[in-house]
């Protein structure tokens, strides 16, 4: 049924990130990916997945104009929500390294919401995965935030990275989600549209 559903439409994805990119092509799904700049700055009276969600549709406002009529477009966010506060990607090193240090022996949300628009319409989905780290040794971090890629990640940390395999404990919840685009969730809310 899901391929049915997107056979006849091209997939745009506007996002970066390595991750969607892969566990798109994983789905089996021929998509283009659009390269685009946000400011992904958001009101502080949104919380936990009212700022994900706001975000991924901010992401599709400047290409839904350019649309047409066999197009589907792809716009995500992912946040990691702790203690109240919502973690983006960090600006330096340092700030990386503050913002998994701060995650330790606690739990925290990683939040992915989904973007899809058509000409006539758009649908917003997300979900949540509850993340538990445990004790973090700190040679181990140091050694994680100077030789990694973590300034293109939501906390600073990616799960499947180095960091993730010494010091996450458990996860509640999609896999696919912590690394930024919740699979089943797309499948299926792609075969509820009405495509």
């Amino acid at each position: 049924m899901f391929f049915e559903k997107l056979k006849n439409y091209n997939v745009l994805l506007a996002s970066g990130s390595k991750r969607r990119h892969e566990l798109l092509f994983q789905l089996g799904v021929k998509f283009k990916i659009i390269n685009q700049d946000i400011d992904e700055s958001f009101s502080n009276d949104l919380k936990s997945s009212e700022i994900s969600d706001y975000l991924a549709k901010k992401k599709s406002s400047p290409l839904i104009k350019n649309l047409k009529k066999n197009d589907l477009l792809i716009t995500c966010d992912t946040i990691v929500w702790h203690k109240n506060t919502a973690l983006a990607k960090p600006k330096n090193r340092n700030e990386a390294f503050e913002m998994i240090k701060s995650l330790e022996n606690s739990s925290h949300e990683v939040i992915t919401s989904i973007c899809i628009s058509v000409v006539d319409f758009q649908v917003i989905v997300n979900q949540k995965t509850l993340v538990y780290f445990d004790s973090i040794d700190q040679n181990d971090l140091l050694y994680y935030t100077n030789t990694s890629d973590v300034l293109d990640r939501a906390g600073g940390y990616g799960i499947q990275d180095y960091i993730g395999h010494v010091s996450i404990k458990k996860i509640e919840g999609s896999y696919s989600n912590v690394l930024g685009f919740p699979t089943n969730l797309f499948v299926k809310t792609i075969n509820s549209m009405n495509l």
